[in-house]
């Protein structure tokens, strides 16, 4: 059992108050959650306070799972998502993402979410948890019930997370009220309260810690066999600044200008241009403890392109959200005022530049990328991201021996990204059969062009042969690395076979069955390696050990003889 929590919060003239409670009631396992995100001011004055309430669905495989994850992801990525989206944009965008999460695991929960920002506040909602409007006296249901409307089916839902491939959730935004109160109670609570019993415990309890468990222990004694949950919000003052005044301030961050050798920008000290495209432009800067770093931006000719912004901050966040070994660090940037991020810099070689000075790998090393390349795109996939441009020239190794995937710019997220009608994106060569035929972004993609790399590095030639943007492409058996290294075992013959087949069907359903084989492919090898003579045929051995030792014995007799 929750106790009651109360927290200030100050966000740049916002102040608010808030308490939390949920009981289990009769059963045995609360699969409600509560979820309260109150971020420095800072991000509180873009993205604004979270509260959130799930219940899950006791008759999927975990319901309590299901809340309780539903809440994390949402408080982790929506305070990662770019500056420049709009509150219902990115609730959206990340709850069409987790869906998807949910439909393939057999998880099922409601959700009710409130961001609170300025003066306004935006709703998300979805399911049957209700959310009110408290001010004096008053009480207003502003959500909806997504429920079938004959009698007996009053409690069976028709939308919430997970329930289909698709979800629909309700929006709705409006104005805060100095004075009010907003509450989101789980169905434990409403079904055996009525509105007006509601409005009654409100109009009592001054107190907010003793309001929400008045409301819980209530709906308790007044019958409820269902975990009970209640979150209240009180609204002291409304932030000064007016909607979206935040946000259009960050959609307008100016494009940095052309950056030269020894100035000195937002704190960094520039030192050279690594690269200058009309995709992006990056320098090469150190901060104020001298440390190396890379700055990513867009060339100044693109400042009027729609999206650009989106797109470079949207490339930031799949660095943030993949934190960790493989990828490389992304610096917070607490002041930034323009349109870049700083992502650490890596001494090392990319594998194309190792490749054109020694040509093919060794099979030490070669095992040991393996390994360390397929991990990283599972780790990927984990997170919901799809790179799309794997190839020797996008993985580093650094000076510790480390792999760095880098270039997220064609990265893709399902939910948060979108693609224009025709676009492949990727190098010819790394890119899967399907993707040329219109297949919708998959994990089956970066597979496919995994195995390409590796085979690559393997061997000096690919599979298919050369691939060219303009021509006509025509996918049969990939050639048999033991071709071109006839060292090559038989079993990773057959492996990579697998993994480079034109149907994705017929290859490696994920990095974690992709790995699994490969580990115990390896352990195939050690366990057929050639074993002594004396270990394959000991009969044979001591037999020859036996004649040979005759012979000398007969020859020394002879000798003796003659003598």
């Amino acid at each position: 059992m929750n106790q009651p929590a109360m927290r200030p919060a100050h966000p740049t003239g916002l102040t608010l108050r808030f308490a939390e409670f949920s009981a289990c009631g009769p059963r045995v396992e609360n699969q409600d959650a509560i979820r309260l995100v109150t971020p420095a001011p800072a991000l509180a004055a873009s993205k604004g306070y979270l509260f959130a309430l799930a219940d899950g669905v006791s008759q999927c495989a975990d319901g309590g799972l299901a809340s309780r994850a539903t809440l994390q992801a949402l408080a982790l990525d929506y305070y990662a998502t770019p500056e420049t989206w709009g509150v219902a944009q990115a609730l959206d965008r990340l709850l069409t993402a987790h869906n998807r999460w949910l439909h393939a695991n057999g998880l099922l929960t409601t959700l009710s979410a409130l961001v609170l920002r300025g003066r306004r506040f935006t709703l998300a909602h979805v399911g049957d948890c209700r959310v009110y409007r408290w001010l004096d006296g008053t009480l207003q249901r502003i959500s909806d019930d997504h429920v079938w409307e004959q009698a007996d089916m009053q409690h069976v839902l028709k939308r919430a997370l997970g329930l289909d491939q698709y979800v629909v959730v309700d929006y709705l935004d409006g104005e805060l009220r100095q004075g009010e109160r907003l509450l989101l109670v789980s169905d434990g609570v409403w079904a055996a309260l009525s509105d007006s019993a509601i409005r009654s415990i409100l109009n009592d309890q001054a107190d907010l810690g003793a309001a929400v468990r008045a409301l819980v222990d209530a709906a308790h004694l007044a019958g409820s066999q269902d975990n009970a949950s209640a979150l209240l919000i009180h609204v002291d003052e409304t932030g000064a600044d007016s909607l979206g005044d935040t946000l259009v301030q960050l959609q307008q961050w100016p494009i940095p200008p052309l950056l030269r050798a020894g100035q000195a920008f937002e704190g960094w000290r520039v030192e050279a241009a690594v690269s200058d495209s009309r995709q992006s432009q990056v320098y090469r800067v150190r901060d104020a403890q001298g440390r190396p770093w890379l700055l990513k931006t867009v060339p100044l000719s693109r400042h009027d392109e729609q999206g650009t912004a989106q797109a470079l901050l949207l490339e930031e966040w799949f660095l943030r959200r993949v934190a960790g070994r493989f990828f490389p660090e992304v610096h917070p940037l607490p002041d930034r005022q323009h349109l870049y991020y700083v992502m650490r810099e890596y001494s090392g070689q990319t594998l194309a530049q190792t490749f054109a000075r020694h040509g093919p790998m060794d099979w030490a090393r070669w095992h040991s990328l393996a390994r360390d390349l397929i991990s990283a795109v599972g780790l990927l996939h984990r997170r919901n991201i799809l790179h799309r441009d794997i190839k020797p020239e996008n993985l580093l190794i650094d000076e510790q021996g480390e792999l760095r995937v880098l270039d997220f710019g064609l990265a893709f997220c399902p939910g948060l990204s979108s693609d224009a009608l025709g676009d492949v994106p990727g190098t010819p060569s790394y890119i899967a059969p399907e993707a040329f035929d219109g297949a919708v972004p998959a994990p089956a993609l970066d597979l496919y062009a995994a195995s390409v790399t590796l085979y690559v590095l393997l061997t000096g030639h690919y599979p298919h042969g050369e691939i060219e943007a303009f021509q006509h492409r025509r996918f049969g058996q990939p050639v048999s690395a033991s071709r071109y290294r006839p060292d090559t075992p038989e079993w990773l013959d057959r492996h990579l076979d697998k993994a480079l087949q034109p149907d994705p069907g017929k290859r490696f359903e994920t990095a974690e069955q992709w790995l699994f084989e490969l580990q115990r492919g390896e352990l195939t090898l050690l366990e057929v390696r050639p074993r002594p003579l004396i270990e394959r045929e000991p009969l044979k051995v001591w037999r020859g050990v036996a004649l040979l030792s005759l012979l000398l014995n007969l020859l020394l007799w002879v000798w003796l003889i003659k003598r």
